[in-house]
């Protein structure tokens, strides 16, 4: 973050004495030097400049400012498929029925709206996906709620899968390859961005304004679980498919309702390793990082500092750059064979993410279902340890986050 400093003269730091004439004391002049001032240089007149899209709409302007703003002193807290959707339509969000207020965050996946099978027909399952997803979004924005998309985008062969695991070895070194322009995959790549596009140009909210959405293309590269993961691309060739993939939606698509996030998995032990695959200031508006080792299961204080070191080299990155940094995934997952781990909500995770007056914008946690949960609903044993984070200081749920479609004046 750029500084200002006031300026204060020689003559008012070295105070000269005075004496008393009545009884021929001298008292020494009390010298007060004001503190250093630091001002932001990303104002609602200027905050366009900082952004990856300058002619993004107001709405999406004032998210980009009010998430940079709202991370100096708060945190919006998230979970993927809040609203049930694929997992469970019991109406409700876990994090409703256990706080009685729904998450600021909500988390999405373009992957059944972009998937094969999706025809757009009304009695399609995956179109009726696509339905649920959207309605969700436009949910989100009339409570005043922040969505984030993903995408796990099936691989480019048999489109069967995201997992690396699921290719041969042939296909896992040439899928994402063949994606980048000039690649053999690269007009089924625009189609599906196509599809993206179309579905982001039709979301709008009551008063027909297009809905502001975070989009994390490509996430967890640095794993390689993923057919996009680092084991399967070179640096150079990822930056290009994530620029590729800006410039497309932005330019060609005339999409300007996105904020675009960068959100490698937590591998990266320093800023310069974390920049290894990074596309640039000019395509990125979130520096993301998913975090779930650091959190696990006997990682305890020493874990929950380790996560606090990378989310606070994200956020000084941030500050530099003039962007917004975040924890775009995270959490611990009770089963049946994991069990609750004592306080972490409460102080593993919120020390991890307010120690050393890091600025970090939101935290999301994945999705419950499946056998397990991530947040808990109210009859689970650690549902009082939840209501002790989302109460504490810098914790913020959709009831008390500010306007974030609106720039201040």
């Amino acid at each position: 973050m750029k500084t200002f400093f006031i300026s204060i003269s020689m003559s008012a730091i070295f105070t000269l004495t005075s004496c008393s004439k009545d009884n021929g004391t001298s008292t020494d002049s009390a010298v007060v030097i004001p503190p250093v001032a630091v001002v932001d240089p990303v104002t609602p007149q200027n905050v366009r400049s900082f952004m990856v899209d300058p002619n993004a709409t107001d709405e999406t302007v004032a998210l980009f400012y009010n998430l940079r703003k709202l991370s100096q002193t708060k945190f919006a807290i998230g979970q993927q498929d809040a609203f049930a959707g694929f997992y469970n339509a019991s109406g409700d969000s876990d994090i409703k029925k256990t706080t009685g207020h729904d998450p600021a965050l909500l988390g999405l996946d373009f992957m059944f709206i972009t998937d094969k099978n999706n025809n757009g027909q009304a009695s399609n399952w995956f179109f009726q996906q696509e339905n649920i997803i959207t309605d969700d979004a436009k949910e989100a924005k009339s409570k005043g709620m922040i969505n984030i998309f993903c995408w796990h985008l099936r691989e480019p062969n048999n489109e069967d899968s995201f997992y690396a695991a699921d290719m041969t070895p042939a296909q896992q070194q040439t899928a994402f390859r063949s994606i980048l322009p000039g690649g053999a995959k690269h007009d089924w790549y625009k189609l599906k961005l196509d599809k993206v596009a179309s579905v982001v140009s039709n979301l709008r909210d009551s008063n027909n304004k297009l809905i502001p959405i975070i989009f994390r293309p490509f996430h967890e590269f640095d794993g390689s679980w993923f057919w996009w993961g680092s084991n399967y691309c070179s640096p150079d060739e990822y930056k290009a498919v994530f620029q590729f993939t800006v410039d497309y939606l932005k330019n060609t698509k005339n999409i300007h309702n996105i904020l675009y996030s960068f959100a490698p998995d937590n591998t990266y032990a320093n800023s310069n390793s974390y920049l290894t695959r990074y596309p640039g200031d000019g395509y990125v508006d979130v520096l993301g990082m998913d975090n779930y080792g650091d959190l696990d299961i006997n990682q305890g204080t020493t874990g929950s500092d380790r996560a606090n070191s990378k989310l606070k080299y994200l956020s000084d990155l941030a500050l530099e750059k003039k962007k917004i940094a975040a924890l775009t995934e995270t959490g611990y997952r009770v089963t049946s064979t994991n069990p609750v781990i004592n306080n972490w909500f409460s102080t593993y995770l919120y020390d991890a993410m307010t120690k050393n007056n890091i600025q970090i914008a939101f935290a999301m946690f994945w999705a419950n279902g499946n056998g397990g949960y991530y947040v808990p609903t109210p009859s689970n044993s650690n549902a009082g340890d939840f209501n002790s984070f989302v109460i504490k200081p810098k914790s913020v749920l959709q009831n008390t986050l500010p306007n974030m479609y609106v720039l201040p004046n």
